[in-house]
């Protein structure tokens, strides 16, 4: 796992609202997601990580080897990079990018387990 993906403050946290990497606001501006950059393109972009983040999540995860774990299964993230996850992201992807994704041939699965009964 590099470390240029764990989060260096616990203030600031967001997550992903695709793959739920959670990072600092900065860290995502200048890195971007590791897993979905080449689809949301978070990088020097404050109003998409504004849009497609949250603040607002519950638990985190550190998936350090991903295909040998029953949890990165449970939590659909085995195909992502080793790093910080949340276990459960409040909101949802507007529907316009959601659309763009399906497009592309990516399955969007909201990780709000709150919506789910």
């Amino acid at each position: 796992m590099s470390l240029d993906s764990v989060p260096k403050e616990l203030r600031n946290l967001r997550a992903c609202l695709l793959c739920s990497m959670v990072k600092t606001f900065d860290q995502f501006e200048l890195d971007g997601c590791d897993n979905c950059e080449q689809l949301l393109g978070y990088r020097n972009n404050a109003a998409m990580i504004q849009e497609c983040t949250s603040s607002s999540f519950d638990g985190i995860i550190s998936m350090v080897s991903p295909l040998d774990s029953w949890v990165a299964k449970w939590q659909h993230v085995r195909d992502c990079v080793p790093g910080i996850y949340a276990v459960s992201v409040s909101g949802r992807l507007p529907d316009t990018i959601v659309q763009e994704l399906e497009g592309r041939g990516v399955r969007y699965i909201p990780r709000d387990r709150r919506q789910q009964s």
